[in-house]
């Protein structure tokens, strides 16, 4: 483009009379833009807070990958070695094994309800963190010290200790029905029964932990989960976590058959394919925002086109060449984007970042586990923001500036 295609198109985004502001309908159709721009970027950014934040509540109790065994009885009883093996991987920052069990429980009381146990290495110098469950401890913690010396703790979500009425210094009796075998006399299952003391509470936020989980000491949880040596698996922690699906395919590799691994993406692919369909849906649904305001941009034009009828007839009389008409009114229409976008981009990343620090719109933690909105924005998101503002913005244009480069200079010049 000449500075004379651009000195004609920012006299036509002008208002009459000399003015050097822009007309009243460019920015009507600016703001339309920037709304859009706007509303895609404040909104996708909480989706990716809720999302950032789910993702993180779900790893705080759940490691990056576990390694998990084929079989009837689903146990790795030679886990020593196959935990040497892991810990030499690429990729593997932490590795420990593990205990996952359901179980029944009850504070001796009649009311008894369902539970997973976890048994996991006692809290101590050396010990591995390969979750940070440890850290969500809001009373006593993970060393599982009960006061017989014989560590029996366990350690409750606040919400399952809440509903027992169970809290440190307290007992609780587990049920387990695993390696159970009818009595020859009965021919009934006669559960094994055994007695911990509540030595913590653990606050995750999410609500599963919370609600249904209660950990104990590894070789407690042997017992309880009657496995004798054993263990469920080996949990692992990765030095990058968006690489663990990677890492999870070099430790099957390497273990071999009856191993086999799965990563954290892997065990909640449900619900994150779930936040992306959402957030895909509700990207597309605010992207019609933009193509509103495109529309905008049409009419705009089209009535610069009907408004400078004349002047553009008499250009072309001039010499002018269609080229150089179309240049302008796509110029226009590239302006009218271009400052609609960079201004939505000011405004929804200024109420991005006011939202996420002022906490304008709180949220009750005992119902959606957070306080308030939290906000995240991605650079790709932005990215491809923008570019669809830019694009659709240029598209609108086509019509407009086709049909003033159309126009006959004669019956332009006599158009009243």
């Amino acid at each position: 483009m000449n500075r004379l295609e651009l000195s004609i198109a920012w006299r036509y985004l002008r208002s009459r009379r000399g003015s050097r502001l822009l007309s009243l309908i460019s920015l009507i159709a600016i703001a339309g833009v920037m709304v859009g721009v706007s509303a895609l970027i404040l909104i996708i950014g909480v989706m990716n807070g809720l999302q950032r934040d789910l993702r993180e509540k779900i790893l705080v109790g759940s490691p990056d990958i576990r390694v998990l065994s084929y079989g009837e009885d689903l146990k790795i009883t030679d886990w020593p070695s196959i935990l040497d093996k892991v810990k030499r991987q690429k990729g593997v920052v932490a590795a420990a094994p593990f205990v996952l069990v359901e179980g029944g429980m009850n504070a001796g009381h009649d009311y008894a309800g369902a539970a997973y146990v976890v048994g996991i290495p006692s809290q101590g110098r050396g010990v591995p963190e390969v979750t940070t469950i440890r850290q969500h401890a809001i009373s006593g913690d993970f060393r599982f010290a009960s006061s017989d010396g014989k560590q029996r703790g366990i350690v409750l979500g606040k919400l399952l200790a809440s509903r027992y009425n169970a809290w440190p210094g307290d007992m609780i009796n587990l049920i387990s029905i695993s390696g159970v075998k009818p009595n020859p006399v009965t021919g009934g299952f006669v559960p094994r029964v055994y007695q911990f003391e509540v030595t913590g509470i653990v606050e995750t936020g999410m609500y599963e932990y919370d609600n249904a989980y209660v950990f104990i000491a590894l070789d407690k949880a042997q017992e309880f989960a009657a496995l004798g040596g054993g263990v469920t698996g080996i949990e692992v922690k990765t030095n990058d976590r968006w690489q663990a699906s990677k890492v999870a395919e070099r430790l099957t590799n390497v273990l071999g058959w009856p191993y086999r691994t799965v990563d954290w993406e892997e065990q909640n692919h449900s619900l994150f394919q779930a936040l992306k369909l959402e957030k895909l849906g509700m990207g597309v649904i605010l992207l019609l925002i933009v193509i509103v305001a495109a529309f905008n941009i049409v009419s705009t034009l089209t009535m610069v086109v009907t408004d400078k009828t004349r002047e553009i007839g008499i250009l072309k009389a001039m010499g002018l060449p269609a080229r150089s008409i179309r240049h302008i009114f796509l110029l226009q229409g590239i302006v009218i984007g271009g400052v609609g976008t960079v201004l939505g981009l000011i405004v929804g990343f200024g109420g991005a970042l006011s939202l996420d620090r002022y906490k304008f719109i709180p949220l009750d933690p005992q119902i959606y586990f957070i306080d308030h909105l939290p906000v995240a924005t991605q650079p790709g998101d932005v990215a491809w923001i923008v570019l669809a503002s830019i694009i659709t913005a240029a598209v609108a244009t086509l019509y407009p500036a086709i049909q003033a480069s159309r126009l006959y200079p004669i019956d332009a010049i006599r158009h009243e």
